[in-house]
């Protein structure tokens, strides 16, 4: 490649039962790093608001503006003890948790009588990535129904048009162990240095990819 690779890393502000988003801190620690493999790669962010207006607006704006070879999006997943990498996107939204600005979805799809649809067989060598730092990684393919699997819908058809990002992915990160916390019995909550080391493999993987891809 002559120009500039680029990489656009994403997370999701607050939300109803999530006042802090760890995604937040996990993107600011990922775009600030300085390694040799990122020498020729420009590191760009966005943090999206929790609405699917937010969503909607604010993703055609971010993909204009840094023109990304590649999305790797990230978001919590309040109930779920390890990192799970998505495989796909549901054409399902809920109807029954309103987003953080109290809007309800009115119906409960995305497109009219379309199936999922795919990431790509990308996320398998990401997936290989983050568990090779120790973590407990695993495929997903269900990316629930709120604004996680929006985006990734969003972002996935974002990748289909002929401007777009060549390559997209999304994962979902557990909460995090506060400083001192004892972790539970059966759901060992992983602190954000783990989990930075497994996004900065995964984020290098990205790099191989879509310099591939390019």
């Amino acid at each position: 490649m002559s120009e500039k690779l680029r990489i656009l890393v994403t997370g999701f502000g607050p939300f109803p039962g999530a006042p802090h988003n760890p995604t937040q801190s996990l993107v600011a620690r990922l775009t600030r790093l300085r390694r040799p493999a990122f020498t020729d790669v420009e590191l760009s962010s966005h943090i999206f608001p929790v609405t699917y207006k937010a969503v909607d607006r604010e993703l055609p704006l971010a993909l204009k503006t840094h023109q990304p070879h590649a999305l790797l999006m990230f978001g919590l997943a309040g109930r779920t003890g390890y990192l799970r990498v998505e495989t796909r996107a549901r054409n399902a939204v809920t109807m029954l948790w309103p987003d953080a600005a109290q809007t309800r979805a009115r119906k409960g799809s995305i497109a009219d009588g379309a199936d999922a649809q795919r990431f790509g067989p990308h996320t398998a060598k990401l997936l290989r990535a983050a568990k090779g730092t120790g973590l407990d990684a695993r495929a997903s393919r269900d990316a629930g129904s709120y604004l996680c699997n929006y985006l990734s819908w969003r972002a996935i058809e974002a990748v289909d048009t002929d401007n777009g990002p060549r390559l997209a992915a999304f994962v979902h990160i557990p909460p995090l162990a506060r400083s001192g916390a004892v972790r539970r019995k059966g759901f060992p909550r992983i602190t954000l240095e783990e989990l930075v080391d497994a996004g900065e493999a995964m984020l290098l993987e990205m790099v191989r990819l879509a310099r591939r891809a390019s």
